[in-house]
């Protein structure tokens, strides 16, 4: 699972932060509303975590232009805002749930926990590049009806590369996404898990999905793209 922080006080963000990646998830933080509108809009999280008082654009802001812009992912709001008026507006918004500060962490997690459970309804929950299909509910991968074994972090770095189809990701940006760090100096790890994935996706097809652009990163694309 990948979660989404969104959220400008450190103290309260690093705080958050330690709790769920010691629960094991992998976690982003955006300290502003347009650094996490934009991550919210090209990764599929699996739950955003949004404040509402940011800087740049306000969480009410992102709430609205995520849900305009067709993407369904959970989000709850975490704010220090308790008018009832505040949570009508934003449940009428398209949020799932809303937690006022001061907050217990345990009560977080159940939050976490429950919408998590929630089966998945986005019309999006299939990707498909060329004859290439991931299932991002179940996490099956198939290649021409072929059924591909892969790990966890091949099954995330093959999401990240067919999510953003087409565009050349950096190995430091890739890092960022799908290792959760930047991992300065160990950016070859990437090239290890791409070799593995050319090994299960492209060895013995005569069309290549997963393209190398010589000194900027990878590509997963067809010959149309």
């Amino acid at each position: 699972m990948r979660l989404l922080l969104i959220e400008d006080e450190p103290k309260v963000a690093n705080f958050i932060a330690r709790g769920l990646r010691a629960e094991g998830w992998a976690l982003d933080v955006a300290m502003d509303g347009e650094d996490g509108l934009t991550r919210a809009t090209e990764v599929p999280y699996d739950l955003i975590i949004l404040d509402l008082m940011l800087p740049v654009l306000s969480g009410t802001e992102v709430l609205r232009l995520l849900r305009a812009r067709g993407i369904q992912t959970a989000i709850i709001i975490l704010t220090a805002r308790r008018a009832m008026g505040d949570k009508a507006l934003h449940f009428d918004g398209g949020a799932d749930d809303y937690i006022t500060k001061p907050f217990d962490f345990e009560e977080l997690l159940l939050r976490i926990r429950a919408l998590l459970r929630r089966p998945r309804t986005t019309s999006s929950q299939l990707i498909k590049v060329g004859d290439l299909e991931i299932d991002r509910l179940s996490q099956n991968v198939r290649r021409g009806g072929r059924n591909i074994s892969i790990s966890g972090k091949e099954y995330w770095l093959l999401e990240y590369l067919a999510t953003n189809r087409g565009r050349v990701l950096t190995r430091t940006m890739i890092m960022e996404k799908v290792w959760d760090e930047s991992f300065e100096g160990l950016t070859n790890i990437v090239d290890v898990y791409i070799r593995h994935l050319r090994a299960k996706i492209d060895d013995g097809q005569s069309v290549k999905l997963i393209h190398t652009v010589r000194g900027m990163g990878y590509c997963l694309k067809t010959p149309d793209l």
